[in-house]
């Protein structure tokens, strides 16, 4: 197993695994939006989704595709519980579905265990911030577009 869950202990993973039920999304359907309610998040099984941000004048920018093992939405872990970001699925997408109020209550019954995925979820915020500055610095920088100064 790759991603969030491979950064779990086997009994930490299988008692978030005991929570997911499998769902599925047809390509370019959009499975969150920025600014909503984050109350779930995916860990994707096959296919391909894009994270995307609202750029104000222009379509949104998309800042990092994901694939198998990868985690969709990390929002939900914190209050106000809203999305950052939006996604939508590149393509088919399976992935195992959880819902975020019965992981929070695992966690908070298990410290040891909350700990771990809110570091796991700390690392995949981390790199996801570097992707979208990334990004971004290509869409809207000094050089973006072939102008130079």
């Amino acid at each position: 197993m790759m991603g969030l869950l491979s950064a779990l202990k086997t009994e930490h993973r299988e008692r978030v695994m005991a929570l997911a039920h499998d769902v599925s999304f047809p390509a370019g359907c959009r499975i969150f939006e920025e600014g909503r309610k984050a109350d779930r998040f995916w860990i994707i099984r096959t296919g391909a989704v894009t994270l995307d941000l609202h750029v104000p004048g222009r379509r949104p920018a998309v800042i990092e595709t994901l694939g198998p093992g990868e985690l969709i939405g990390w929002s939900w872990l914190f209050p106000p519980d809203t999305w950052h970001l939006g996604a939508e699925a590149l393509s088919p997408v399976r992935a195992h579905e959880f819902n975020a109020e019965a992981v929070r209550r695992l966690c908070d019954e298990d410290p040891e265990l909350g700990y771990a995925l809110a570091l796991a979820c700390a690392q995949v915020i981390g790199g996801r911030l570097q992707s979208a500055r990334t990004r971004l610095l290509d869409l809207y920088g000094p050089y973006a577009g072939g102008i130079s100064p």
